[in-house]
């Protein structure tokens, strides 16, 4: 009854009451008032209502406002760590240099607080989510620790006052077990419920957790609370199984029984003490989680059943795991002794709910709750992976289990702590066993049927998903700790069971070559295969390695090393191995041959162990190195086609294989397996081994025919060059064999860079990480960039002048392209083949620059590190008989032409023998001459040196030929000769001489026999018996077509003779060499050249390396100069000397053909694109001088004809129409506006160009008539239309069927046919319309161009004559069909806004407003293209194609249909004193415009355009000499706006008196006083200038000054007029000096005058002053209208600086760190894809759904908003620009770059960028060019949603 009382009252007295009963020493009575309180308020049934949270507040804050209290627990805050907790996509920052763990991570606050100049640091965007780990010791150097975080401070913090907490240590127990009940309550078995919906219950809990939060939030004081609370084990067994009263809590507690039941683990109590749990201690209860499978209920599998029985899931088998853990009975047992124990669980049960997992890691920063938090993870270890392996979601899950396992094993004091306390070793191999057990198959790799060998089945979940991802990565986290590494490798079981985990996926992904049909279904299988092994075996053992660096720990490596063979051992036995591997099939992985590769290589290097004393006997390194070579063997069968019946995906595997994230962990471990085999075993046997793998020993053979059992004939060539190429990269290879980590990371980095130019960082990924798989610079004593710097040149981010953008890149120098490039590093490196040849084609263009060598050159040979002494035993291979009689029939092969012999062959041979050369045998014992007699006839050289094998002549071979062959055809000749006499016996008895002395040689028998003889040593008989049966029966394939006979080849060759005549062969000259070439040898001096080079290397090697060879030498060229040519071979020289003549011929007729095509594309870029070429001049310039009398002749690109422009028949020109408001961003000062980085910053839009304007038209409308004010102005600035062109002509019917073929097109085009858009067909530039030519002839140039003396008034009377004539409606034709549709066309290029700006809509003024507009907006836009001023004259860019002239005719066309009411006709208002007309308006209507108040280029446009056309140049000239007096009288009183008063009154008066004295009207002065009077009249024109305006003036106006203003405001006009008579006259344009710019336009536009000034341009038809006073009468006229409006009409400025994009900071970070958390403005959300108009500063959200207007997203509104459907957006998040035009956009590229010159899209890298300036002007020269079309080429329509 007591808490009903309470209840009632107010919650803060409540509290203050209850604090102070608490307080008392006997507090009994506070407390059970307390508890009754909590009971009903707290009561778990009631669900959490916000009621309850309010009452939680109160109650800890006793009586103060919660807020309050919050501050106060605040300031007794005693954290050093920082500790934030973020979630994914955040973005962070890590420091390499700061980094003690590779897991290390900052938050922006901290990272920017701290110094990190100069560091190797990144953003990034955290995946999983993280914490800050500033002011954690354990995890970073203190040196990066920011500014708050450097200060310890707890020191000076004071210690918290005992009350202030007390409240809290009493209630929140009770509120945390409410959650836990709630969860307890909520939770339901996935089988249990259907509609299973675990996220009510959480979204029910939100608040309750969130309050949570917000409490580790307050600091260290009340994290201390907290953890006292959840880590009090007294506490929880009170309140967890409830008091005996309470019905409902015991209930709960049930559910929290079945639950722990159902998930597989068994509480202590019930296991009862039979199995002996109750006495293990909580933290080795650890490994409990595993035992029981899901699948069996718990009550009757017991643990000896499990043990026992394998169930049969499938056909998959379990292995026995509980047996080989530390303790059995802890299998299956978990208890809770804490609340944060249970809630873990309850965490866990969940799945890792997000709320949840941050609340946890708040808590971090308190180390007694980490220590704990870190054992009750790795006791629920095990319960963990097992809840993953369910989970649907399990990506999510990954995710938020290393956000929390991250933090805790990355800080090694900690890892060591539980991996001592808690067994975490053993329970993480341990449940990685039994994660992959889930998953495991029978092997049938070898023998299929009994095989023993289980591997992982790659199609599973767990595996395609990578769901064992985070354990991996928990497990490679710890074991990064040395300490944790040395138990690991200390405990033999542990080691034991990881050996076994390893084998599971030894052999995995099995390929079977398919024979006869391609395979239905290719599976992808392997990317899971690939990253298994990389991950679960690779990454775990490149850890190990990094503690396995010194000599102390050589112990661990022989133990390691010796589990390794044993378990290999085991694995042969079980897949049933003998010597043979299986045919046609493969596996790419053997994770336990490459573990004890590794661990041989590091102790031989680093910990100077002996090799031999690691190695097995011979017949486990025979057993060893067959699947190794199998694999290599079979990456050539799959480059020769062989397996491609499998599908792509093998060849998808055998590039992974050597790709750089994998290669250093799968085929350098390989190939160096191989090479240790290759060291210690026979290398007779080794070397037929190879060649019997690569199936190409039948090859070999000197007869010109064989028969392959094995290979087509077009598959040999490829085998039998990879077979050598491998033989090669096995004999050359250091990398494992002596190499340095400098010189292996030199050698990576030649090859890549030989291979292409690279940008940094696709080279720091493409070479792998040698081997420490974390670090960002790779270990050792020379970094990256060091490195970098001395192979390579940096290349400077360029433009091309299509303007694809150029990444920064670097480029091998010279002397490595000299002296370092390895080819052979090169082949075992590249994924494509293609990157060889790109490689090959690099070199020789580098010779070919150089001056080296010109033609084609050979891969050069290059010098090798010498070998580690342990494996000198390598080059035995080089100088053993197989091999050398392998190199000898493959020379007499080549010489004889026979086939599948090529370049490549011989270049591998000849690269053998160099190497032999180079590496002589070490051991100089006699050589065993007198043991050859024993087997003779197989011995075909006396020993093994390769010095002395070169000069040893071969007589004869026998070889096994079918019996059609070549050889026997000739034997039976020689038969048939010698039967003609009765045969003497001595020539008999020589033949039989012969035969007896001929070697027969079969790399099988040879194989075999060596094999038998190691197997069997002591049985010499054995050996004996296999020889013959081999090498005759290995050659009779039953029933092979034609049978085989024996055949004696008289040779008489040796391999020095074989060169010289190769050499012959090559070079096409019969004594190539001669005997004074052996003279000056120097093999030094054929370093680079093609195979000659390489021939006169090996012999010269030769020759100086010993002397007999070099007498052998010496006669053999002797012998040859006499051409002899061998009998044999002529038929064969000769073929190939046609064979090598022919391709020369094609050769060259290909490279004829080449140049042909290079300069017809030359010529027709030079027609489709200059400026010179006259075609394109007569359709543009009409007056050209040629083009006189006849009429102009088109080109059309469709049909190819050529005819003129006919009213029938039009032809047009191919345009591009858009809409542009480039010069409605003009600004007044040409400085860029700066992009707003911080909140005091702004743009303001009120100056620019376009508002200004928009303000003076409706400030116009507001007093005067409207289709007065709609002629006074021109619109356009805004939402104008560009016409551009390409300047191809067609015909419009042509063009007509050329859309409708384009329409039926299917192809995807990057275009929409159905809005008119197309590519013009000659140059494929886009387009959208057609601009019809008018018919006709050019201009008759004479009479329009010829000066007449008509005076002044004479012309300005015809002009006005002209005007008054009516418009002719031209008569219905297709030509005028085609103009109205342009019209359409150019109407609906723009939105409807930006052609109404009359008051009533769609009116005739309207619409003539905007035709004149038109003119002007493309006028003005061709100034801005030039400069900005007429300077350079007529050889600009923009002039080159420009379609003014015919747009003109198709305006004025249209314009002519308005004709002007003579009434309001400007131009008599302009020429005449007229009297004044006030009287004439009625009182309701508006007065006109008055003239001072008028555009002046708009009336000049008005008037060409609406006379009648073409229009004699002295009338124009007319209409601007008019027209510029009025622009000189406006110029003048802005001028005089401008003054003071005491000036304006000066200057009156100094005018008035010129005026007296000589009244003219070409001065300015008397013009200036004039005006001045006048105005002056009008009371409040000059009355308004107070202040302000002597503020602008403050400078004294000198004659000078006030004439250079004059000149300025003048210029626009006259640029204008001048480019407008350009267009229409075709005059030239001549270039001057900006000063000279307004005499030298005067000067062409007919004005009269002289360039001292201005004035002097005037020439008026009546008397000026009159004029002038008539025009300002207009003014002083509108006494009603405010005089501030007038005054600004009065003063417009008509000039404006270029056009700019916004100035952009220099870093990056300013931009993104104020942007990227920035909110929308009109959703106030944080958007996901935040981004910014570069033309106005606009912040908008991309794709964001938030900001959707009809369906519409933002950018695209903001697009057509601002740039009139044109947008420049730099995406914040990508750093990347993307352009939208119209309906399309296309991702631009970055402006932004690092200090590499590389862009980072998405900044996946996150390294500082920096502005490229020269990028920037690009993308601003294409905004303002219109170019955006043409440029960029990947368009893609945005359907609105960007």
């Amino acid at each position: 009854m007591m808490a009903a009382s309470l209840l009632r009252r107010d919650k803060r007295s409540t509290a203050a009451h209850l604090k102070a009963d608490l307080k008392r020493t006997d507090n009994s009575s506070g407390l059970r008032e307390l508890r009754e309180l909590l009971d009903n308020v707290l009561h778990p049934e009631r669900g959490s209502e916000p009621e309850a949270l309010e009452w939680c507040k109160s109650l800890l804050a006793g009586g103060d406002g919660f807020d309050e209290f919050c501050r106060t627990v605040r300031s007794y805050d005693n954290a050093t760590l920082c500790g934030l907790v973020w979630t994914a996509n955040f973005v962070a920052y890590r420091c390499r240099t700061c980094g003690i763990s590779p897991c290390m991570s900052l938050c922006a606050e901290c990272f920017n607080n701290g110094d990190h100049t100069g560091h190797d640091f990144n953003m990034f965007r955290s995946q999983a989510g993280g914490a800050c780990d500033c002011g954690d010791g354990n995890v970073m150097r203190e040196s990066g620790f920011c500014s708050r975080h450097r200060l310890q401070t707890g020191e000076n913090v004071p210690s918290v006052p005992l009350d202030l907490l007390l409240m809290s240590e009493m209630v929140l127990p009770r509120f945390i077990i409410t959650i836990i009940q709630y969860l307890r309550d909520g939770y339901t078995e996935p089988e249990s419920a259907a509609d299973r919906d675990l996220q009510k219950v959480l979204q029910e809990l939100d608040l309750h957790i969130s309050f949570l939060e917000e409490l580790t939030k307050m600091g260290g004081a009340m994290r201390t609370v907290l953890t006292k609370i959840l880590t009090n084990q007294q506490t929880f067994k009170e309140l967890s199984m409830g008091q005996e009263e309470s019905v409902y809590a015991k209930s709960n507690y049930e559910k929290y029984l079945s639950a722990l039941k159902s998930s597989g683990l068994v509480s202590v109590e019930e296991k009862g003490a039979g199995a002996g749990a109750t006495d293990t201690p909580a933290g080795a209860g650890a490994l409990g989680l595993l035992g029981a499978t899901a699948a069996a209920s718990l009550e009757d599998s017991s643990k000896e059943e499990d043990q026992d029985g394998l169930q049969g899931v499938g056909q998959r088998k379990r292995v026995k795991l509980s047996s080989s853990t530390k303790d059995p009975s802890i299998m299956d047992t978990l208890k809770h002794k804490c609340f944060l124990e249970e809630l873990l669980f309850w965490t866990i049960k969940y799945e890792f709910p997000q709320k949840m997992v941050t609340f946890l890691l708040n808590m971090l920063p308190d180390q007694d709750y980490k220590i704990n938090f870190t054992k009750t993870f790795v006791q629920h270890y095990a319960f963990i992976m097992k809840t993953l392996m369910k989970s649907h979601e399990s990506d999510t899950m990954s995710n938020r289990i290393v956000h929390i396992s991250v933090q805790l094993f990355s800080n090694e004091e900690l890892a060591r702590h539980v991996t001592e306390e808690c067994q975490l070793l053993d329970i993480m191999v341990t449940v990685l066993l039994y994660m992959m057990e889930s998953c495991l198959i029978k092997s049938e790799l070898q023998d299929e049927e009994n095989n023993r060998h289980v591997v992982v089945n790659c199609g599973e979940a767990l595996l395609k998903n990578n769901t064992y991802w985070p354990l991996v990565s928990d497990f490679i986290n710890i074991l990064s700790h040395q300490s944790v590494a040395k138990r690991f490798l200390e405990d033999q079981s542990l080691l034991l069971l990881w050996m076994s985990f390893v084998s599971f996926f030894q052999g995995m992904n099995l390929n079977k070559r398919e024979l006869n049909e391609h395979v239905e279904f290719e599976s992808q299988t392997y990317y899971a295969a690939f990253a298994a092994e990389l991950e679960a075996c690779a990454q775990p053992m490149w850890g190990l390695l990094t503690h396995c660096k010194v000599k102390e720990t050589h112990e661990y490596t022989k133990t390691v090393v010796r589990y390794c063979l044993e378990t290999l051992q085991m694995w042969f036995d079980a897949i049933g191995f003998a010597d043979e591997p299986a045919l046609h099939q493969l596996t790419f992985h053997l994770p336990l041959h490459r573990y004890y590769a590794m661990f041989l290589s590091k102790g031989v290097k680093c910990q100077g162990l002996d090799l031999d004393s690691l190695l097995p006997d011979q017949e486990m390194l025979m057993k060893i190195m067959v699947h190794p070579l199998q694999i290599q063997a079979s990456l050539s069968e799959i480059h020769s086609n062989m397996w491609v019946r499998n599908g792509l995906q093998i060849k998808g595997q055998a590039m992974t294989y050597v790709q750089s994230h994998f290669c250093n962990s799968m085929i350098d471990p390989d190939i160096y397996l191989l090479q240790v085999c290759a060291s210690r075993l026979d290398p007779d046997y080794f070397i037929s081994s190879v060649f019997e793998r690569f199936k190409v020993v039948d090859l070999l053979t000197m007869a010109s025919q064989h028969q392959n059992a094995v290979l087509d004939s077009e598959q040999e060539r490829p085998m039998l060059e990879g077979a050598l190429t491998f033989l090669v990269i096995l004999s050359s290879l250091r990398v494992h064999l002596g190499m340095s980590d400098d010189e292996i990371l030199r050698a990576e980095m030649v090859s890549q860079l030989c291979m292409n130019d690279r940008t940094h960082s696709s080279l720091l990924d493409l070479i792998p990480e040698n081997p420490n798989p974390k670090s960002g610079v790779v270990p050792g004593s020379c970094s990256f960039e060091e490195m970098l710097a001395a192979v390579a040149d940096f290349k400077a981010p360029v433009f091309e002048p299509g303007g694809s953008m150029q990444q920064g890149m670097y480029t091998p120098k010279a002397e490595v392209w000299e002296k370092e490039f390895d080819p052979i590093m090169v082949i075992l490196r590249t994924v494509y083949r293609r990157d060889v040849q790109s490689a090959m084609d690099r070199y020789a263009a580098f010779l070919k620059q150089s001056g080296v060598h010109t033609g084609n050159p050979w891969p050069p040979y290059k010098e090798r590190t010498p070998l580690h002494p342990c494996y000198k035993g390598l080059v035995r291979l080089l100088h053993c008989k197989t091999l050398h009689i392998v190199i000898f029939t493959l020379l007499y092969k080549i010489w004889m032409d026979h086939q599948n012999m090529s370049e490549h062959v011989l270049c591998m041979v000849l690269y053998l023998i160099e190497l032999g050369l180079d590496n002589p045998v070490q051991d100089d014992q006699v050589e065993e001459e007198p043991c050859i007699e024993e087997h003779c006839h197989d011995s075909w050289f006396p020993g093994t040196s390769l010095l002395s094998n070169l000069h040893h002549v071969i007589n004869f071979v026998r070889v096994r030929v079918p019996e059609t062959a070549p050889e026997v055809e000739r034997k039976r000749a020689r038969e048939r000769e010698r039967e003609t006499p009765a045969s003497t016996s001595s020539e008999s008895s020589s033949f039989g001489q012969n035969l007896r002395e001929a070697q027969v040689f079969s790399l099988v028998a040879e194989r075999r026999r060596k094999f038998q003889e190691i197997i069997n040593r002591s049985n010499h008989e054995a050996s004996q018996a296999v020889r013959p049966k081999s090498s005759s029966s290995r050659w009779l394939p039953p029933g092979s077509p034609p049978q085989l006979v024996t055949e004696i080849l008289e040779i008489g060759e040796s391999m020095l003779s074989l060169l010289v005549k190769l050499h012959q062969k090559l070079s096409a000259k019969q004594n190539s060499l001669s005997v004074s070439w052996l003279a000056e040898v120097d093999p030094a001096h054929h370093a680079h050249g093609d195979g000659l080079s390489a021939i006169e290397r090996v012999l010269a090697k030769a020759a100086t390396r010993s002397r007999h060879s070099k007498r052998c030498l010496q006669e053999i060229c002797g012998q040859v100069s006499p051409p002899i040519p061998p009998k044999k071979n002529s038929p064969g020289d000769k073929k190939s000397m046609d064979k090598e003549e022919r391709r020369q011929r094609a050769r060259e007729r290909q490279q004829k053909l080449l140049a042909e095509f290079a300069s017809r594309q030359k010529s027709f870029m030079e027609t489709a694109m200059d400026v010179e070429s006259p075609e394109t001049d007569s359709v543009m310039d009409m007056g050209s001088a040629e083009a006189l009398d006849s009429e102009v002749l088109y080109d059309c690109v469709i049909c190819g004809q050529s005819g003129p422009s006919t009213e029938d028949r039009p032809t047009g020109l191919v345009v591009l129409l858009q809409a542009s408001s480039v010069l409605g961003h003009r600004c007044r000062s040409d400085t860029p506006k700066r992009l707003p980085t911080t909140e005091e910053e702004h743009i303001s839009p009120e100056d620019t160009c376009g508002a200004t304007h928009d303000v003076r038209l409706s400030l116009m409308q507001r007093y005067f008539k409207d289709s007065s004010c709609l002629q006074s102005v021109s619109i356009g600035w805004v939402g104008g239309v560009y016409v551009q062109t390409c300047g191809h002509t067609l015909h419009i019917d042509c063009h007509k069927s050329y859309m409708e073929s384009l329409r039926n097109d299917q192809v995807l085009q990057g275009f929409s046919v159905d809005k008119g858009e197309f590519t013009c067909p000659l140059c494929r530039q886009f387009a959208n319309s057609v601009l019809p030519c008018r018919p006709g002839r050019g201009m008759e140039t004479g009479a329009w161009h010829t000066p007449s003396n008509k005076s002044m008034s004479t012309l300005v009377k015809e002009v006005e004559d002209l005007q008054e004539q009516l418009g002719i409606f031209p008569a219905e034709s297709n030509l005028s069909k085609e103009m109205e549709s342009v019209i359409k066309d150019i109407k609906n290029t723009t939105q409807k806004k930006y052609t109404d700006y009359g008051k009533n809509s769609g009116s005739p003024d309207n619409d003539f407003l905007f035709m004149y507009s038109v003119a002007r907006t493309n006028l003005e836009l061709e100034l801005v293209h030039r400069g900005g001023n007429l300077c350079s004259g007529g050889a600009s860019a923009a002039a080159k194609r420009s379609c003014l002239n015919q747009l003109f005719h198709v305006l004025a066309m249209h314009m002519r249909l308005y004709s002007i009411d003579s009434a309001y006709n400007p131009w008599t208002r302009l020429t005449q004193s007229t009297q004044s007309r006030d009287n004439e308006y009625c009182d309701d209507e508006r007065p006109e415009v008055p003239m001072l108040f008028r555009d002046v280029p708009s009336l000049l446009i008005i008037f060409i355009l609406t006379m009648p056309q073409p229009l004699h140049k002295e009338h124009f000239t007319c209409v601007v000499k008019v027209l510029y007096s009025l622009q000189y009288t406006q110029a003048l009183v802005a001028l005089s706006v401008r003054f003071s008063r005491e000036e304006r009154l000066a200057w009156s008066n100094t005018g008035a008196a010129k005026k007296v004295l000589q009244n003219t009207p070409n001065s300015w002065e008397s013009l200036l006083g004039h005006v001045i009077s006048e105005l002056t009249k009008a009371k409040d024109v000059y009355g308004i200038n107070t202040e302000e305006t002597l503020v602008l003036s403050s400078s004294v106006w000198s004659p000078q000054s006030i004439e250079f203003s004059l000149q300025q405001f003048c210029l626009p006009f006259l640029r204008l007029s001048c480019l407008l008579q350009h267009h229409l006259y075709g005059d030239s344009l001549p270039g001057c000096l900006v000063e000279e710019e307004f005499s030298l336009l005067a000067g062409c536009l007919g004005l009269a005058g002289s360039a001292q000034s201005s004035a002097a341009c005037l020439e008026w038809n009546i008397n000026a002053f009159d004029l002038i006073s008539q025009w300002c009468s207009e003014v002083i006229a509108l006494s009603d209208t405010p005089t501030q409006q007038s005054v600004s009409l009065l003063g417009q400025d008509p000039q404006w600086a270029a056009p700019r994009l916004l100035h952009l900071p220099d870093n990056y970070n300013t931009i993104f760190q104020y942007y990227h958390r920035k909110s929308c403005t009109s959703c106030g959300k944080s958007p996901k894809d935040p981004a910014l108009c570069l033309v106005c500063g606009t912040f908008v959200c991309l794709k964001g759904h938030c900001c959707k207007q009809q369906g519409v997203c933002e950018c695209v509104l903001h697009s057509q908003h601002c740039g009139a459907a044109t947008g420049i957006f730099l995406l914040i998040n990508a750093s990347v620009i993307i352009i939208i035009r119209g309906h399309r956009f296309c991702l631009w590229g970055s402006v932004y770059l690092d200090a590499h010159g590389e862009e980072d899209r998405d900044l996946r890298r996150g390294k500082p960028l920096y502005l490229c300036e020269e990028r920037y002007r690009v993308l601003e020269q294409q905004w303002v060019s219109h170019t955006f079309d043409h440029i960029n080429k990947r368009w893609g329509p945005h359907y609105n949603g960007l």
